[in-house]
Protein backbone atom coordinates (compact mmCIF):
# COMPACT_ATOMS: atom_id res chain seq x y z
CA UNK A 1 0.00 0.00 0.00
CA UNK A 2 1.31 3.40 -0.95
CA UNK A 3 2.09 5.82 1.88
CA UNK A 4 -0.47 8.39 0.69
CA UNK A 5 -3.22 5.73 0.68
CA UNK A 6 -2.17 4.64 4.16
CA UNK A 7 -2.42 8.27 5.32
CA UNK A 8 -5.89 8.63 3.76
CA UNK A 9 -7.08 5.52 5.59
CA UNK A 10 -5.72 6.90 8.85
CA UNK A 11 -7.70 10.10 8.23
CA UNK A 12 -10.81 7.99 7.64
CA UNK A 13 -10.18 6.17 10.91
CA UNK A 14 -9.97 9.48 12.75
CA UNK A 15 -13.13 10.66 11.04
CA UNK A 16 -14.96 7.51 12.18
CA UNK A 17 -13.72 8.04 15.74
CA UNK A 18 -15.16 11.56 15.63
CA UNK A 19 -18.46 10.24 14.27
CA UNK A 20 -18.56 7.59 16.97
CA UNK A 21 -18.05 10.19 19.71
CA UNK A 22 -20.82 12.28 18.17
CA UNK A 23 -23.21 9.35 17.99
CA UNK A 24 -22.39 8.40 21.56
CA UNK A 25 -23.67 11.85 22.49
CA UNK A 26 -27.07 10.75 21.15
CA UNK A 27 -27.21 7.90 23.67
CA UNK A 28 -30.45 7.56 25.54
CA UNK A 29 -30.26 6.07 29.03
CA UNK A 30 -33.63 4.36 28.48
CA UNK A 31 -31.99 1.76 26.23
CA UNK A 32 -33.62 2.74 22.95
CA UNK A 33 -30.38 3.32 21.03
CA UNK A 34 -30.85 1.06 18.04
CA UNK A 35 -31.36 4.11 15.80
CA UNK A 36 -27.94 5.43 16.87
CA UNK A 37 -26.25 2.25 15.65
CA UNK A 38 -28.24 2.35 12.42
CA UNK A 39 -27.20 5.94 11.75
CA UNK A 40 -23.54 5.15 12.36
CA UNK A 41 -23.71 2.07 10.15
CA UNK A 42 -25.42 4.05 7.38
CA UNK A 43 -22.74 6.74 7.64
CA UNK A 44 -20.08 4.10 7.04
CA UNK A 45 -22.03 2.52 4.17
CA UNK A 46 -22.71 5.84 2.46
CA UNK A 47 -19.44 7.67 3.06
CA UNK A 48 -16.64 5.18 3.66
CA UNK A 49 -17.60 2.04 1.76
CA UNK A 50 -17.82 3.71 -1.69
CA UNK A 51 -14.44 5.36 -1.13
CA UNK A 52 -12.77 2.11 -0.09
CA UNK A 53 -14.43 0.32 -3.01
CA UNK A 54 -13.02 2.91 -5.39
CA UNK A 55 -9.54 2.52 -3.89
CA UNK A 56 -9.83 -1.22 -4.47
CA UNK A 57 -11.12 -0.80 -8.03
CA UNK A 58 -8.23 1.51 -8.88
CA UNK A 59 -5.83 -1.00 -7.32
CA UNK A 60 -4.67 1.35 -4.58
CA UNK A 61 -5.84 -1.30 -2.13
CA UNK A 62 -5.79 -5.05 -2.50
CA UNK A 63 -8.95 -7.02 -1.80
CA UNK A 64 -7.46 -8.12 1.51
CA UNK A 65 -6.55 -4.55 2.50
CA UNK A 66 -10.03 -3.30 1.61
CA UNK A 67 -11.63 -6.11 3.60
CA UNK A 68 -9.36 -5.45 6.56
CA UNK A 69 -10.28 -1.76 6.55
CA UNK A 70 -14.01 -2.42 6.27
CA UNK A 71 -13.73 -4.99 9.08
CA UNK A 72 -12.16 -2.22 11.17
CA UNK A 73 -15.10 0.03 10.31
CA UNK A 74 -17.68 -2.48 11.43
CA UNK A 75 -15.71 -3.21 14.59
CA UNK A 76 -16.28 0.46 15.37
CA UNK A 77 -20.02 -0.16 15.15
CA UNK A 78 -19.65 -3.01 17.64
CA UNK A 79 -17.53 -0.77 19.87
CA UNK A 80 -20.25 1.90 19.78
CA UNK A 81 -22.84 -0.77 20.65
CA UNK A 82 -20.76 -1.70 23.70
CA UNK A 83 -20.38 1.94 24.70
CA UNK A 84 -24.13 2.52 24.35
CA UNK A 85 -24.82 -0.49 26.57
CA UNK A 86 -22.43 0.96 29.13
CA UNK A 87 -24.30 4.28 29.08
CA UNK A 88 -27.56 2.40 29.62
CA UNK A 89 -26.06 0.40 32.48
CA UNK A 90 -24.48 3.47 34.12
CA UNK A 91 -27.75 5.40 33.95
CA UNK A 92 -29.81 2.55 35.38
CA UNK A 93 -27.58 2.18 38.47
Amino acid sequence: MEENVHQELEVLKQMMQNWKRGYLGWASPDGDNHHVLLEFTEEIQEQVYPYVTRLRETEHLSDAEAKEFMDYCYRQVEDLRDQLRQVETDESE
